[in-house]
């Protein structure tokens, strides 16, 4: 089998400022800053770190709720935990409840006010079941 080169029909290369076809490869982009700095705002890079927030708030709110009527030592320290972190209004660290609320975009007063009304809920729902009637309302959930 032979080989053969397959010859150009006399058609003109078009040749940029260089002269030849290989300098109009490494021709630079112009480029605007603000363009270059799109291409690193998408939402994929920060999804993992709000999953991690997301993540650190539904735990507080589930030792809060788990733990509202201790039962022992352990679920006692671990509501008074929950409750201390939920209720602080401390914002300097990173992980603080204010702190994490901002970065999700929640209010922390709204899930505050849940919180208790909630917790209302369970504590009287409790005393009404002890007496024979009421329920404990639902968990919630984030």
């Amino acid at each position: 089998m032979k080989f053969e080169k397959k010859r150009a029909e006399n058609k003109p290369v078009q040749t940029n400022r260089g002269g030849d076809e290989i300098s109009s490869l490494f021709q630079p982009d112009v480029l605007l800053a603000e363009q270059y700095i799109e291409n690193f705002r998408r939402k994929t890079p920060l999804e993992p770190e709000k999953a991690l927030l997301l993540a650190v708030l539904e735990d507080g709110v589930r030792c809060f709720q788990d733990n509202i009527l201790p039962r022992n030592k352990k679920k006692q320290i671990l509501f008074e935990e929950a409750e201390a972190w939920l209720f602080s209004d401390e914002s300097n660290e990173i992980f603080s409840f204010a702190s994490i609320c901002v970065l999700l975009g929640f209010d922390p007063g709204y899930i505050r006010r849940g919180l208790r009304q909630w917790q209302e809920r369970a504590v009287g729902g409790t005393r009404k079941k002890q007496r024979g009637c009421g329920s404990v309302p639902q968990r919630l959930v984030a």
